[in-house]
């Protein structure tokens, strides 16, 4: 009974602050996801760490989660976090991996290495984030304008070990440096988005949320074809 007691005292521990974050956040609202669906699954949980950062940024904002943007052939294309503000709309691609990460823009495969040695290759994520803006680009026909940035976020479990970017709007880096760079690039950006247009794009968006099963089926189906 004692160890089953520290057990629980242990989990109490760990899950009380999660949960008090969780509570304090509109992540569940916008991705139907429930607290326990959150933490138990590390691409969730990842997602939301994310989300709650960018939740704390002072700036008028609107966010969203898991968007299944409709493509030309029929297809969609799903982005994990979309945020439109007055600089900008910044699109995040959330990889809460562990290891060393190995990458270039300019290649197709990245390698995840663990301390055991292993070896995973994995898709560019800079290029996944590429096909997503491209995708909300002809969905909202902002094709013409220099609006979007790209942010690709890994856990703060990995190393990011050799990192190659060339693009000025590109960044790639840890979750515990998202808030601090992203509001430096905030600062150091002009307006190019009113109020109204961010509000009009974000209802544009917002309908491909909260997809239902079948959407998210076709999806996965699609991508499996692909690969």
């Amino acid at each position: 009974m004692v160890i089953i007691f520290l057990i629980f005292i242990m989990i109490l521990f760990i899950m009380l602050p999660m949960y008090l974050k969780f509570n304090e956040s509109n992540y569940t609202v916008a991705s139907g996801n429930s607290f326990l669906k959150t933490v138990f699954d590390k691409g969730n949980y990842g997602e939301f760490l994310t989300y709650y950062t960018l939740e704390q940024l002072p700036i008028p904002k609107k966010l969203l989660s898991n968007a299944y943007i409709p493509k030309e052939d029929g297809s969609t294309s799903e982005v994990d976090l979309i945020m439109l503000a007055e600089t900008g709309i910044y699109v995040f691609e959330s990889k809460n991996y562990s290891g060393w990460i190995f990458g270039n823009e300019k290649y197709k495969q990245w390698t995840q290495t663990m301390p055991n040695g292993q070896k995973f290759k994995f898709f560019n994520p800079v290029w996944q984030n590429n096909a997503h803006i491209n995708a909300i680009k002809k969905y909202s026909g902002l094709t013409d304008r220099d609006l979007f940035q790209s942010y690709i976020i890994f856990s703060e479990r990995c190393t990011l070990k050799d990192i190659t970017i060339h693009s000025p709007r590109i960044k790639v880096m840890k979750r515990n440096r998202l808030h601090s760079i992203i509001k430096q690039d905030i600062m150091e950006s002009e307006k190019v988005l009113s109020l109204q247009e961010v509000l009009t794009l974000f209802n544009q968006l917002n309908k491909h949320t909260l997809a239902d099963e079948q959407t998210k089926r076709a999806h996965i189906e699609r991508v499996k074809l692909k690969s």
